[in-house]
C-alpha cells in the first residue's frame, strides 16, 4: 500500500514538474514574441511626450516604420498613425572614418530618434540637390512629429557648397562632427580605399608614398586623406554660416573605447531626455568594439567592415604627420572649446 502511494506521489510530482517547465518555456517564448510583434491599431494620444517614451517603444517604432516604408500601409493608415516624413533637425556632417556610422546607430537606441538608414548625399551631390527639397524629404524615414530625424553623410563636412545649402534649408539645424586623432583617421581612410582596390584586384600605392611628397619629403597636402584630417580648415568654412553653438564635436576614438559619456553629451546637445544607458552597450571582445542592445532579444553590431586592421606605417612618417597636424589641432581646440589628447 505504501509503495503504491509513493508511486502515485512520484507520478503527480512528475506531472507538476512537466507543467511548470512547460509554463516557463511558454512564457519565455511569449516574451520574445511580444517583443517582435507590432501593434496594428491606431495609438492616438500616446507617445506624445518624449519624456514618457519607454525604451521598448523602439520595437514599435522600428516594426511599424519598416512596414510603412515598404508600402504595406495605405495613406489612411499612415495618417491615422500620425506618421510623417520630416526633414532632419540634426545632421552628422562628418568626418569620414571618424565614427559617423557608429554614432548614428548608437543614437538610434534612443526612442525619440529616427535615422535615415542610407547616406542620402543630398547637399554634396549636385544631381541629387537639383531634385529639390521635397525629394530629400521623401528619402527620410517615417516618424512621429515629436521624434527627431537624423541623417549622416560624411562628405558634407569637406564639400564647399554644403554649408550654404544646409543653411538655406534650416539655419537653426544642429550639426554633429565626429573626429579622431588626425593621423589615425588618415590611415583608416587609406585602409578603406585599399580594401576596395584589393577587392577589384587593383594595385595601390603604399600609404607613405601617398602621404609624403617624394620630391620635397614634406607632407602631401594634396592627398585627400590628409586634407580631410585638417579639421579646422573645413570647420572655418561652416562657421561663415552657422555659429559655433550649433556644432557638437564627438570624440570618435572614445566611441570605440567608452561610448556612453559621448552619447550622453549628444543627448543633452539635442535636448533629448536621457534614455541611453550602459545596458544598451556591451563590449564584444571578438569584434573589439561596443555593440548595441535594444532589448532582451534584439542586439546589433556594426558591419564587419568596421574595425579594419590598419597596415603598418613607417614611424617616421607617422611622426611627420603628427607634427604637421599639431598647429591645426590647436586651432581646432580653440574654436570648438574641446581639447583632445592628440600628439
Amino acid at each position: 500500500m505504501l509503495f503504491k502511494q509513493q508511486a502515485l506521489l512520484r507520478q503527480k510530482l512528475l506531472v507538476l514538474g512537466s507543467l511548470a517547465i512547460g509554463s516557463v518555456l511558454y512564457l519565455v517564448a511569449r516574451v520574445g514574441t511580444l517583443d517582435r510583434l507590432q501593434p496594428t491599431c491606431p495609438i492616438e494620444g500616446r507617445l506624445t511626450d518624449p519624456d514618457q517614451i519607454p525604451l521598448r517603444t523602439l520595437q514599435f517604432k522600428r516594426g511599424l516604420l519598416r512596414k510603412l516604408c515598404k508600402g504595406n500601409a495605405s495613406r489612411e493608415q499612415t495618417h491615422r498613425q500620425s506618421l510623417v516624413q520630416q526633414l532632419p533637425r540634426a545632421i552628422i556632417i562628418g568626418v569620414r572614418k571618424g565614427g559617423t556610422r557608429a554614432l548614428l546607430e548608437m543614437l538610434n537606441l534612443h526612442p525619440a530618434v529616427v535615422k535615415a538608414s542610407q547616406e542620402i548625399h543630398f547637399f554634396d551631390d549636385d544631381e541629387n540637390y537639383a531634385r529639390g527639397i521635397e525629394w530629400y524629404r521623401g528619402e527620410m524615414p517615417f516618424s512621429f512629429p515629436h521624434q527627431i530625424t537624423i541623417e549622416k553623410s560624411p562628405a558634407y563636412f569637406i564639400t564647399e557648397e554644403v554649408p550654404e545649402r544646409i543653411f538655406k534649408m534650416n539655419s537653426s539645424i544642429k550639426l554633429l562632427v565626429t573626429v579622431r586623432e588626425p593621423t589615425t583617421r588618415a590611415v583608416s581612410d587609406y585602409t578603406q580605399v585599399l580594401e576596395g582596390k584589393e577587392r577589384k584586384n587593383k594595385t595601390y600605392h603604399k600609404f607613405e608614398k601617398l602621404a609624403i611628397n617624394t620630391n620635397t619629403c614634406e607632407v602631401n597636402t594634396k592627398y585627400k586623406a590628409v586634407q580631410t584630417s585638417i579639421y579646422t580648415k573645413h570647420l572655418e568654412r561652416w562657421l561663415k554660416y552657422f555659429p559655433v553653438e550649433q556644432f557638437h564635436v564627438v570624440d570618435g576614438d572614445r566611441l570605440i573605447t567608452d561610448p556612453l559619456p559621448e552619447l550622453q553629451m549628444v543627448e543633452r546637445f539635442l535636448n533629448l531626455p536621457a534614455r541611453i544607458g550602459q545596458y544598451n552597450l556591451y563590449f564584444n571582445a571578438t569584434r573589439g568594439f561596443y555593440c548595441l542592445r535594444f532589448n532582451i532579444v534584439f542586439n546589433k553590431c556594426l558591419a564587419g567592415s568596421k574595425g579594419r586592421i590598419h597596415p603598418e606605417v613607417d614611424p617616421s612618417v607617422v611622426t611627420k604627420l603628427q607634427r604637421f597636424f599639431h598647429p591645426f589641432n590647436q586651432k581646432f581646440y580653440q574654436i570648438t572649446g574641446r581639447t583632445f589628447n592628440w600628439p
